[in-house]
């Protein structure tokens, strides 16, 4: 298009105007943010973590949260989900790979330890033990997650037991489950010790002690 002046002289040509974009883009990652505010429950737990917390550390003002994750609630819930799948896969080759007891064991609880004692502002233990144990109180479904993430940590430990004693590691009579319950505890024990910046050697002191309690009680004689 071209445009006159007013002495009838032919002006620059006028630039036509850009589309109009449709829509506004998204200006998060979804996986991202939520990494973001798993990191801020981990830290503060539910309680004390606000949506205007939320919104600075995941970059999203609250219609943008809402409207990806949904309230709070179910932002925690989703952030405790995503902790639970990632501790799983960290954990699933020493659980499901081939090796002696005493080595599996040592495995875990330094895999444990790293995640643990992870966080920029210090040691953030576990999820479950430190935040989902207190909300799962009062409401049913972090309780439920609670409990079905011990009872898969129970059922993932009794299996390397019940493999070691058909081994030959273990004597016939040692039970898988009693032996489960006790490294299950001990995960636990490292967790709130870590949150409590116990220095990891002395948590890396405590864990095998732990391991040579447990197999000593069920190891064959001889």
């Amino acid at each position: 298009m071209v445009q006159k002046t007013r002495k009838g002289a032919p002006a620059a040509p006028v630039a036509p105007l850009p589309p109009k974009r449709r829509g506004r883009p998204r200006a998060y990652e979804p996986d991202v943010a939520l990494g973001k505010a798993l990191d801020l429950f981990r830290t503060s737990g539910f309680a004390a973590t606000s949506l205007d917390d939320l919104s600075v550390a995941t970059g999203m003002n609250r219609p943008s949260l809402y409207g990806a994750f949904g309230d709070k609630r179910e932002l925690y819930i989703k952030s405790y989900q995503r902790y639970r799948d990632d501790a799983r896969a960290a954990m699933l080759d020493i659980f499901r790979d081939e090796m002696p007891i005493r080595k599996r064991l040592e495995r875990i609880y330094a895999v444990a330890l790293d995640i643990y004692v992870s966080g920029e502002a210090g040691p953030r233990g576990c999820f479950t033990v430190m935040t989902a144990a207190s909300e799962a109180v009062l409401d049913p479904d972090i309780r439920g997650m609670v409990l079905d993430g011990f009872a898969e940590l129970d059922k993932a430990f009794a299996s390397c037991f019940r493999r070691a004693r058909e081994n030959g590691e273990l004597r016939d009579d040692a039970d898988p489950l009693v032996l489960a319950q006790l490294a299950s505890a001990t995960i636990h024990t490292l967790a709130i010790r870590a949150r409590a910046r116990v220095p990891r050697k002395e948590l890396e002191t405590l864990a095998k002690g732990a391991i040579d309690v447990m197999l000593a009680s069920a190891r064959r004689p001889g």
